[in-house]
């Protein structure tokens, strides 16, 4: 009988380990819920942006010196061009036709109705270069659908094409 004492006496030993491993699993895993996003502190746009420039001061920062230039905006800040796809052209429509037309919007750095190198006729598009992107943004809303010469324009931000 002596031994079936000690052998209950270490089972129940055994048994109050193994209640005592359990709770401190289930306080481990309460732990581990209530730390894992209830209590994440949510930051701002102005808090992760700190530090970051704008495009216009990237671009500010990258040209020497602080002379004036063709990409001179109002103030004299430095501006960032942009090159605008002009579709749907009248066959008829010149490179200034076109400068012309998106000058009413603001300031241009290039002009260029695309011809065809075999006839030298036009090929129906054309390339604007904006000196401001909020020039090329303001012609995209305003031009992008409207008749020109009998036909209606497409302008879009200008894209790399593969080759």
């Amino acid at each position: 009988m002596a031994k079936n004492s000690n052998y209950s006496a270490g089972k129940r030993q055994r048994e109050i380990e193994k209640a005592k491993k359990k709770k401190q699993k289930e306080l481990r895993k309460r732990e581990r819920s209530a730390s894992s996003g209830d209590n994440i502190p949510i930051a701002t746009v102005e808090e992760l942006q700190g530090g970051l420039m704008s495009a216009d001061d990237v671009v500010r920062r990258m040209m020497p010196g602080e002379e004036e230039s063709e990409d001179t905006g109002p103030g004299g800040r430095k501006t960032l061009p942009s090159r605008l796809f002009i579709g749907g052209l009248s066959w008829s429509v010149t490179t200034d036709q076109l400068r012309e037309k998106f000058e009413k919007i603001g300031p241009v750095n290039d002009a260029v109705v695309v011809l065809d190198r075999d006839t030298g006729d036009s090929r129906g598009f054309g390339f604007v270069t904006m000196a401001d992107r909020k020039d090329a943004a303001e012609a995209i809303k305003q031009l992008n659908g409207e008749e020109f010469e009998g036909r209606s324009l497409v302008v879009r931000q200008a894209t790399e094409r593969s080759r």
